[in-house]
């Protein structure tokens, strides 16, 4: 697989320095600019802050990079061409010279391809609500039965049916954990209800897992999952009325497929006067803070 590595990250594959996976459609599609040029470039820094080499994956122009510099990021940033480019469109990403933000199972497997091995992203995609009717499941969910790695999400996204979603990572193997916690999170909210996680207490304990889970030849994901700040959540309560309104919105104009999620996170925004953009920034570096700290340890 041809990849085009930053300078960082290549220097950082040659000499066995720290490096941390992040995603690119957060960046693209997952948040308004300037917004998400300031947050990418935030997570970049606390990587760097800590001796972690920062690797945000995308595919520009046909290639898969890993590792973007600043005018890369301005480019998925700003570019209203920028495509949502999941696993199963990588090879038509190439051959057609796309430029994209990659979803989670698009930038697992890069990374993974990459010998990366611990990947931070906001939340995971997972099983939609309604699917019983829509049958709209997530390819993040598959990623992480077959590729084997350490992911680090407050859960899955709270446009989503958490239990549902929560059900089938049992059902494809999937070691869940959760860091601190015995709650599987909703993203912005802190609970969910579901409350059946292994709780672990520090990031080696989530290295430890992951290391017998490959050495006992599992061949899925570990994913830890980190509750959002509490001084960041929007509790369940509040923001569940705000979904089912935005999901009832989404129902009449008939928006579907890989549309639905932005378009959801959109309008939540405008209903919460971007207190969820915040919320979610605020996650998704809680997660990289934590990504680092793990990469750190299996070092």
């Amino acid at each position: 697989m041809k990849i085009q590595f930053s300078k960082e990250v290549k220097t950082a594959l040659k000499t066995g320095a720290p490096i941390l996976a992040l995603e690119s459609t957060i960046i693209a599609h997952g948040m308004p600019y300037p917004d998400n040029v300031e947050f990418a470039l935030t997570a970049e820094s606390i990587c760097r802050q800590q001796g972690v080499a920062s690797a945000t994956i995308a595919i520009i122009n046909g290639e898969c990079c890993v590792g973007l510099e600043r005018p890369q990021i301005e480019f998925i940033a700003k570019d209203e061409s920028i495509k949502k480019v999941s696993r199963r469109e990588l090879g038509i990403a190439i051959s057609k010279k796309w430029s994209g933000g990659t979803t989670v199972s698009a930038t697992m497997h890069i990374a993974h391809q990459s010998g990366i091995s611990v990947f931070s992203t906001g939340g995971i995609g997972g099983v939609h609500r309604g699917a019983k009717r829509s049958f709209d499941i997530s390819q993040d969910l598959t990623a992480l039965a077959q590729i084997p790695m350490i992911v680090v999400s407050a859960g899955a996204k709270a446009v989503l049916d958490l239990s549902k979603t929560l059900e089938t990572l049992e059902t494809l193997g999937v070691s869940v954990v959760g860091f601190k916690t015995n709650e599987f999170p909703a993203f912005y909210s802190r609970s969910s209800g579901l409350c059946d996680l292994f709780r672990i207490e520090s990031p080696g304990d989530a290295t430890h897992i992951y290391r017998k889970n490959m050495e006992i030849k599992l061949g899925a994901s570990t994913l830890v999952v980190n509750p959002i700040p509490k001084k960041n959540e929007i509790p369940i309560g509040e923001i569940e009325k705000i979904i089912d309104y935005a999901i009832k919105d989404a129902r009449i104009k008939k928006i579907t497929g890989k549309k639905l999620t932005p378009f959801l996170l959109k309008e939540i925004v405008k209903k919460t006067n971007g207190r969820s953009l915040e919320a979610n920034k605020a996650l998704a570096l809680n997660n990289v803070r934590l990504g680092v700290k793990i990469v750190h340890q299996l070092s």
